[in-house]
């Protein structure tokens, strides 16, 4: 079973990542306010949508439908909702990391409430991202279009953020080499996915689909992040990042589905280390200068470095730049000279001479960043 921790008992713990991997009972803003400052890598958040259904829903042959009427959802008008949304807000800012990224995800009854919150408080919206249903509730009155969808935010906690996870390399990979686009088609939880309780009912009314989580994590996190679901409900989010080789940490209030959470965190497996390595590109890679590989001793001052077709040559000086007849410059610069364009990407224009071969001087960067790798 997944640790539970009451508040209180957090509160007395001495040991400084106790709360990984647990879930807490009680308030999210109390729970909330008693973590650590910048502690989380990722939040997703499945707030309270605030219906304000005024009635029961029936279908048309008058049998009811088990909506969300739970007390949790319902609040006394929307600028106590709006009140609410601010103070957890602030609390998951103040815990989460600067180069960290929040998910909330909500539908018309409040994301715009929410969203507007968030601008707010000056968070960065960098995505909005439409979960669109194959399998959504019909109207059952038909005096409205069918509603088909919800929303997430994709946020940063400020304008300046810098260095946030985004796998763009790996979605892309994924999805037939086309960026990933932010409409995303699931259907919604059923089957046996979906938590019910001995009386065949559901646990919770509002349960997410394990693949829509595990977009989110494997979009915006790493191995190894810390994952935090504010509203954790029976536990999707941690189920997933459990399985995807990220930690969680929960807050929720209800006993019930604390319980359902735990049980089913608990039958996880998590993936190996083979299955969760993560693709990356370029942009991923460490930056490694040219001098890097002057001072490091795979290229030698004075050493002579050639176009592939050897009709150009350049001495390498002990600055770590090329010269080359009158002219001298960097690797890129003087590559460009010597063939009077206007720019060069003199990684893979110089080469070294590997014997009667010549190699590309980017792979001598190539050994360097595995190395730089394996310090990691």
């Amino acid at each position: 079973m997944a640790s539970v921790f009451a508040l209180s008992e957090l509160r007395r713990s001495e040991a400084p990542r106790s709360w990984i991997d647990t879930i807490i009972k009680g308030d999210c803003v109390a729970a909330l306010e008693a973590l650590p400052d910048k502690s989380v890598d990722v939040i997703f958040a499945d707030p309270p949508y605030n219906l304000q259904l005024a009635g029961a829903l029936h279908r048309p042959d008058q049998s009811l439908v088990d909506a969300v009427d739970d007390e949790w959802d319902q609040f006394a008008s929307f600028e106590v909702y709006d009140a609410f949304t601010r103070a957890w807000l602030l609390a998951c800012r103040r815990v989460l990391k600067p180069t960290g990224t929040i998910w909330v995800i909500g539908s018309y009854h409040n994301i715009f409430r929410v969203g507007a919150t968030m601008q707010d408080l000056n968070f960065w919206i960098l995505n909005d991202i439409v979960w669109r249903k194959t399998n959504p509730m019909p109207n059952f009155k038909g005096r409205r279009f069918q509603n088909a969808h919800e929303t997430m935010i994709w946020a940063s906690p400020n304008p300046k953020t810098k260095g946030y996870t985004f796998n763009y390399d790996a979605l892309k990979a994924s999805n037939d080499d086309v960026q990933m686009r932010s409409d995303w088609l699931f259907p919604i939880c059923n089957g046996g996915e979906r938590l019910k309780g001995e009386d065949g009912k559901k646990v919770h009314p509002t349960q997410k689909p394990e693949a829509l989580l595990a977009r989110v994590i494997m979009a915006s996190s790493k191995p190894g992040d810390i994952i935090l679901d504010p509203f954790f409900g029976t536990g999707t989010t941690g189920a997933v990042a459990k399985r995807l080789g990220r930690h969680f940490v929960g807050i929720e209030r209800e006993q019930e589905y604390i319980d359902a959470a735990s049980a089913r965190i608990a039958a996880v497996e998590p993936l190996g280390k083979t299955e969760l390595t993560v693709m990356t590109g370029k942009k991923a890679e460490a930056r490694v200068a040219f001098n890097v590989l002057v001072e490091s001793g795979h290229i030698k001052p004075g050493q002579v470095l050639h176009s592939a077709k050897r009709r150009h040559s350049a001495i390498v000086r002990a600055d770590g730049t090329l010269s080359s007849g009158g002219d001298a410059g960097s690797i890129h610069r003087l590559g460009a000279k010597v063939q009077g364009m206007d720019a060069c990407n003199g990684w893979t224009f110089w080469h070294f001479e590997d014997g009667e071969t010549l190699r590309p001087i980017d792979e001598l960067r190539s050994i360097i960043r595995n190395g730089l790798a394996k310090l990691d």
